[in-house]
């Protein structure tokens, strides 16, 4: 795609009541945001400093690109930070999490119940002789013990890979393999729109050829004695039989890593990357405290899945260290009605209110008797995440879930960040179709290819100019691609997405530069997809794009040439997409398949998928002079 493009800016925006930005904890954007610029260092200390550290740091940032360092030589735990310091300071009766399940089944912990689980958990995890470093993956339903698990790892130091319990047998098997997990935690089933999920059958498969996999630890979801099949498994409680409830915390190094996450790439094999100890708390910390604003009393509902970033930062670790009172659930937007989660807020009296655009035009397609239904007068803030909330649902949002008083958090970041990079502050003008503008704490700007920045009303390439604490420290065994998203333009982040600027700094993000889809917020990439594709015995080659689609904001569609002997037919089409389910999962579903005699090529064999977007959408391909025909 072109960087430079010419945009028609809407100016209308939305003026939040004046209390907002007279009780945010962040205060005036402007001042905020010039104290940051006059000593970078100082502001991050400050915020740091809020934290509990076993030891302090001596230095709060080494920058020698394209690597960083935060907070050296200081040492913490996060499991402490999220648990400890509130049972130790007046909050351990409080509300940690409550969990709704999808069948109506609610549990509920107090800081201090969360903590004396997360002990017990972690030195069950110990018996099975997991240390310090070693890799667990989580492929869990969203159920307390999801959680638990996640902050039992961080406790004794072992590096969490959560893997999204949508994904299927052959993508969960390449990142167990890649991380070289030592134990994998998973249920015997999930639970969706009223459906059972076989859980334990697909990790079966995948730790077929996983030398590293000692132990699979299965949760029973309904807490009764499971028969477990192989030698290798182990129940979830069963485990936690006579171990101690105490458990002192990892004393961890600042640089340590806490977790890897896998996200899409451009070339079929997922991106591992590793977030640090140190610098990511204070990056998740900060932001829930300043950009989200969570006060003691708030009831907090972050739609996500701790299978992505959002669910890392915004249900688990931000949220917790901050002391707040988190709602989790394993309900989908849709079932058994439209107003299941319009009923949640009403009940629990969730005061910030964080979703996806994909749930906020699919709410809209519904229809607005849903959450007319419900009294939603307790929440305070609604905010999104995951892709572009366009204006049309934004416009939506704000008059029908936040009855025109509650200001949008419109988000733009990244699994890579770690954290909020861009958003409209609390108490700031705000702009439909308009993410915002980068916080205190981040330099951003829209350039052209060589790096110079372009006016306000033509596209460019969004780029972070100076380092973070919650970055992403590397590539899980593949530092090179860590290195490719500083060395594109001028030795800065380059984050792969094309934006546009106002006159008054805000930022619009377009969408993708490079060969990434969204859909329903989450990434895919193109090479992911088309793998799969060419695995069956039918395809000889295949691209894939996305194309619009009203709910989603992007869905697949996938161009497909066959082998010799087989033919374009409809069971053909079926079993494709079938396919694709079970090698990746529901989400990379293709919507539409075409077949073709061949695909469009440069002269040196690389598939041009711009050439079959642009038949797609009816617009000018551009420069073709590569084109091989």
């Amino acid at each position: 795609m072109a960087e430079n493009f010419d945009v028609k800016l809407d100016s209308k925006t939305y003026i939040p009541d004046p209390s907002y930005l007279e009780n945010s904890a962040l205060g005036d954007y402007k001042k905020a945001y010039a104290e940051f610029l006059s000593d970078p260092d100082g502001f991050w200390a400050e915020k740091a400093r809020e934290l509990d550290w076993i030891k302090p740091w001596d230095k709060v940032k080494e920058w020698n690109w394209p690597n960083a360092r935060w907070f050296c030589g200081g040492k913490l735990n996060i499991s402490a930070n999220c648990l400890d310091r509130h049972v130790k300071n007046g909050r351990r009766n409080k509300l940690a999490l409550i969990w709704k399940g999808e069948r109506g089944k609610e549990e509920i912990y107090t800081y201090r119940q969360l903590y004396r689980a997360v002990m017990k958990f972690a030195n069950a995890l110990k018996e099975l002789g997991v240390q310090k470093g070693d890799r667990i993956c989580l492929y869990m339903p969203f159920v307390p013990e999801h959680v638990i698990a996640m902050l039992a790892c961080v406790r004794i130091g072992a590096v969490h890979s959560i893997v999204y319990a949508g994904f299927g047998a052959d993508a969960l098997h390449s990142r167990i393999k890649d991380a070289e997990a030592k134990i994998v935690i998973t249920a015997d089933v999930g639970i969706r729109r009223g459906k059972i999920v076989q859980l334990r059958s697909i990790v079966a498969d995948a730790v077929r050829n996983s030398p590293s996999v000692e132990k699979i630890v299965v949760l029973s979801r309904e807490r009764c004695p499971i028969e477990l099949y192989s030698e290798m498994e182990v129940d979830f409680y069963a485990i936690q039989e006579g171990v101690s409830e105490e458990c002192p915390p990892e004393e961890m190094d600042s640089e340590d890593p806490l977790f890897i996450l896998y996200t899409s790439g451009t070339t079929g094999t997922p991106k591992g990357i590793v977030h640090s100890s140190g610098g990511y708390i204070v990056g998740a910390h900060y932001t829930s405290k300043y950009i989200f604003d969570i006060k003691e009393n708030d009831v907090h509902w972050c739609t996500a899945d701790p299978g992505w970033i959002t669910g890392h930062s915004y249900i688990v670790y931000g949220p917790l260290s901050v002391g707040a009172t988190v709602l989790i659930t394993e309900t989908t937007p849709d079932y058994p009605d439209p107003g299941i989660w319009w009923s949640l807020i009403e009940e629990f009296g969730v005061t910030i209110f964080y979703t996806a655009p994909t749930a906020i035009r699919m709410f809209m397609k519904v229809g607005e008797q849903w959450p007319e239904k419900y009294d939603l007068s307790s929440l305070r803030i609604i905010g999104s995440v995951g892709e572009p909330l366009n204006p049309e649902a934004f416009e939506w949002y704000y008059r029908v879930i936040g009855r025109n008083k509650c200001p949008i958090l419109d988000t733009w970041w990244q699994t890579e960040t770690g954290m909020h990079m861009i958003t409209t502050p609390l108490g700031q003008p705000m702009k439909p179709g308009f993410a915002g503008v980068p916080i205190p704490g981040v330099v951003a700007d829209v350039v052209d290819k060589e790096g110079n920045p372009v006016p306000p009303g033509q596209g460019g390439l969004l780029v972070i100019k100076e380092p973070w604490p919650a970055m992403m420290r590397t590539v899980y065994n593949n530092p090179p691609r860590y290195n490719h998203y500083w060395n594109q333009i001028r030795d800065w982040y380059t984050v792969g997405d094309l934006a546009v600027k106002d006159e008054e700094g805000y930022i619009m993000v377009i969408g993708r530069s490079d060969d990434i889809l969204i859909v329903a917020g989450h990434n895919l990439g193109t090479a992911e997809v088309e793998s799969a594709l060419v695995a069956h015995k039918a395809v000889a080659e295949a691209a894939v794009i996305g194309i619009p689609d009203d709910l989603k904001g992007q869905a697949v569609k996938a161009f497909v040439t066959l082998r010799q002997g087989f033919v374009p037919s409809q069971k053909l089409v079926s079993e494709l997409t079938y396919h694709v389910r079970m090698t990746i999962g529901p989400i990379a579903m293709p919507s539409a398949i075409e077949f073709m005699d061949k695909l469009p090529k440069t002269r040196s064999g690389k598939i041009m998928r711009r050439v079959l977007k642009a038949k797609e959408l009816g617009v000018d391909p551009g420069d073709i002079s590569t084109l091989e025909e």
